[in-house]
Formats: C-alpha cells, structure tokens, sequence
C-alpha cells in the first residue's frame, strides 16, 4: 500500500477533500502539520518525521502549506534527501516568487503582461513611467489579491512607494511593476495536473482585483486548445506538477499568464467546471508514488 504524507498548516476544505481522495484510492495517509517540523539538517531522509515514519518511508510527500515559507523549506530539505515531492523545490520555489515566475516564463517565450524590477523607489517611479499608467504594483511573494495596488498616475505611486519604503520589509523594498491589462472585467484560473489542463473558470468582477477569495464569481471556462498549450507551456517553465494558472485576456493579445499558484485552493471550482479536481490530483500522486515504488 503507497504511503503519503500531507504537509499542512491546517486542514482547509481543500485537504480534506484529498485526503479522502487519497483515502478512497488506497493510500495510507498521514497529515503533518508543518508547527511540528524538526528537521535535523545534517541528517538524512531516515531521520522520523512528526508521524513517526521515517521521512524517507514516504512513497511521496504533498505539500500544502499555508505558510509558503514553511512549506518551500520543507520541499528543499526533502527534495536534496531525495523523497519524492509534490510539487517540488524548484517548482515552488519558482511559483511564490513573482519576479522569479516572470523570468521562467519570460525564459521559455510565453507571452505575460511586461513587467519590470527596481529596488529604490525612484529607481520603481521611472519603472512606471516606462510602462505608463495605470500600472500595478505587488509585492514578489503573497496570494488572494493581498497588498496589490493599481497606480494611476505618479502622485499616486509616489504615495504608495513611500509608505513601502517606510514601513514595509525587505520584500517590500523590493519593486515588482507591471501593465495594467484591460481585462473584460474577468480572468482565468486554469488548473493542471500533471501534462493536463483539466479545468478552468472565469473569474468575474467589477472590481479589478477579479480573485474568489475578494468576491469574485466563478464560471466554467472551456478550456481550449489555445489555453491549453498556453497554460502546458507555462506549467513546464516552472517544473510542472499540479498548479493553477491566472491568464488574462488582452483584447489585442490575447491570452497572457499573469501568475502561477503552486498550492492552489480549489473548492470553488469544481462545482461549476463539474471536475472532481481533488480526485484529479489524488491519481496524481498516487501515481507520482507509484514511480517511486
């Protein structure tokens, strides 16, 4: 019988629906939560987890972590003790980083909105005037629309740069700049597993912050040939796994990746789209583990 363990901050709605997809398949499944991590850096994969299952016992591991930083670490300490990992390291390490998902994607020709660095807030000022305004600003890591900011013009960046500088952390002085895409008020989150794109919604809202966890509402979106070899292209640049893509569509364009979600929530769109996605990513690594064995 495959052993899995299930890193976790909590128990979202999302994990227990794997975990009894998992169940359901057959696979012994432990939940560890990621408070109880203790790794002894210079040991090895025998080393017991918080389970009290040697760590290297694990046909794999899922990683679903609210906290990024807890779960990236873990992902590294795993991965270079050679267990098996969904997703990956270099996978997550890619994915929670924005700049870092621009220069994957922007490496592999996939097309995304421009974008530009600074770590000064004049040097992030002339940023913006080079991507005219309105532009957004975000900060590298974060989710769920979080500390986004659509600037208008520069008294308004001049504002938000300054209050960043002042009482935000290092991340916060670190400027990450992009277009403002006119989206039809809508965009999608795409979903893969594995080579697939399973499923996909629109996610619609007045507001331009168009994200479920801010009130957008969500509709199934066929996923097309062009979405797929889009989101295919994408999911590779970063590693590949089980991800959720954000596209926009730009009116002249076309479709764009604007970001990519390693530990994705889903439970608002397996409703609408009519895909068990919780099931889709159980075979997964069921069968990831079954590499392994």
């Amino acid at each position: 019988m495959p052993r899995v363990a299930v890193l976790v901050t909590h128990i979202r709605p999302e994990e227990k629906l794997l975990i009894a997809e998992l169940q359901a398949l057959g696979v012994q499944t432990d939940v560890i939560l990621d408070r109880d991590f203790n790794f002894d850096l210079t040991g090895s994969a025998e080393q017991l987890a918080p389970s009290g299952v040697p760590w290297g016992a694990y046909d794999v591991v899922l990683e679903r972590c609210v906290s990024t930083s807890r779960g990236t670490y873990a992902l590294a300490i795993l991965n270079t003790w050679g267990v098996r990992t969904v997703n990956t390291f270099h996978t997550a390490r890619l994915c929670e980083n924005k700049l870092l998902t621009t220069l994957a994607l922007a490496q592999a020709g996939v097309p995304q909105p421009e974008a530009r660095v600074a770590f000064t807030p004049e040097a992030a000022l002339t940023a913006l005037d080079a991507l005219t305004y309105p532009a957004v600003l975000k900060p590298i890591t974060g989710s769920w629309g979080r500390l986004l900011a659509r600037v208008s013009d520069r008294d308004s960046a001049e504002a938000i740069l300054e209050h960043r500088q002042t009482l935000g952390g290092y991340e916060q002085h670190i400027y990450y700049a992009q277009e403002y895409v006119r989206k039809p008020q809508r965009d999608i989150r795409a979903f893969v597993v594995g080579e697939r794109t399973i499923c996909a919604i629109y996610r619609t809202s007045a507001h331009w912050i168009t994200n479920t966890a801010r009130g957008g509402a969500a509709s199934n979106c066929p996923v097309t040939p062009e979405l797929d070899a889009l989101c295919q292209r994408a999911a590779q640049a970063v590693g590949g796994g089980v991800l959720a893509l954000d596209v926009f569509e730009d009116p002249e364009r076309g479709l764009l990746v604007n970001e990519i979600n390693h530990t994705m929530e889903f439970r608002n769109s397996s409703a609408p789209t009519g895909v068990n996605i919780a099931a889709e990513v159980a075979a997964y690594v069921l069968a990831q583990a079954r590499v392994t064995a």
